[in-house]
């Protein structure tokens, strides 16, 4: 009988990268490694949400104007104590803040990264138990080591992330990454409390029979997009034959189009002219990942959504993300 191949844990895999790249300092894996350890911890009150008092709102609206779970506030509560004590970040900006928060201690004004999150993505799902998600994207520090980060670190186009990814708390929990050089996939192996690779060098299909828009808002849509939905929808048994998906939450759409391929769109509608998905906390890390795995992203059905440059921290686009070949086709039919 054949004994199970042993698998890395996420510490031991960027400890390898580090020996595979002599010159890297070791602070990007660090910080890496920050992030899953707050995940675990967000991850337990995630599976015991149903029987512990932190289900719910509490109360209060945070700077998008929606309400606020009181998972939504233990979670980034945690990834902001998890990244201030660590060495290896200057400060961070996360969708629950109205302003970024810059790390003051010499350790953290040293180190080169800066970090943007939403703590929890898709906690409209949290009282229903369906897939939520944790969303993190790094840059490099603009401003001068030694000093306090600034606003400009953060204002970035998506094109300059050193690495992205999210954690999605589903049947199984996952850290997904991405690197520019490769998308690596790690699974919490709960009878050991790490991260294993399970899905090395991740790579999204060119195209599949998945798309995912949420058609109730479809009269609001642009006539364009509608189009681009419509070239979707068969109208006769001639054609192919596409699945419908919606979650209402990005990382688990992300996750899904990842793994089996598809498109993922959100377009501008109604009151939302500009877009509904953030910018910096959701479009962009979520774009460079998709990139990075050979897929494509683009804002308002046209321009490389990772070439733009963010006015504001909490600026909203509308965001087209999947397989390649379909995002071509949409692209093609909305110019």
């Amino acid at each position: 009988m054949k004994m199970n191949q042993r698998v890395m844990t996420l510490d031991e895999f960027t400890i390898q990268e580090l020996r595979n790249y002599p010159g890297a300092t070791g602070q990007l894996s660090g910080l890496l490694r920050d992030i899953g350890l707050a995940a675990k911890r967000v991850n337990v009150e995630v599976n015991k949400a149903g029987i512990a008092d932190i289900l719910g709102e509490v109360g209060k609206t945070n700077v998008q104007g929606e309400s606020v779970k009181k998972l939504d506030e233990f979670a980034n509560d945690q990834l902001i104590n998890s990244l201030g004590t660590s060495i290896y970040c200057c400060g961070v900006a996360s969708e629950e803040n109205e302003d970024f928060i810059p790390f003051t201690d010499e350790h953290s004004m040293n180190s080169k990264y800066i970090v943007l999150i939403d703590p929890l993505d898709g906690s409209g799902n949290i009282d229903v138990n369906v897939s939520i998600g944790t969303i993190f994207a790094v840059y490099r520090r603009l401003s001068p080591n030694g000093s306090p980060c600034t606003r400009e670190d953060f204002l970035q186009p998506g094109n300059q992330q050193i690495a992205a990814g999210y954690i999605i708390y589903g049947s199984s929990t996952m850290l997904v990454y991405a690197t520019r050089r490769s998308v690596q996939g790690f699974t919490l192996d709960p009878s050991i409390g790490e991260f294993c690779l399970s899905h090395p060098n991740l790579r999204v299909p060119e195209e599949s029979d998945i798309f995912s828009v949420n058609v109730g808002y479809y009269h609001l849509y642009e006539e364009k997009v509608r189009h681009a939905i419509d070239s979707f929808m068969a109208k006769d048994a001639s054609q192919k034959v596409y699945r419908h998906r919606f979650v209402g939450c990005m990382v688990s759409e992300i996750h899904r189009t990842l793994i089996q391929g598809g498109i993922f769109m959100y377009p501008a509608f109604g009151k939302y002219i500009n877009g509904r998905l953030r910018l910096c906390y959701e479009c962009n890390p979520m774009s460079f990942l998709m990139e990075k795995a050979g897929g494509m992203a683009l804002a308002d059905g046209e321009r490389r959504l990772l070439d733009i440059k963010p006015d504001e921290l909490h600026q909203r686009i509308p965001i087209f993300i999947g397989s390649k070949k379909m995002v071509e086709a949409v692209q093609t039919i909305i110019r």
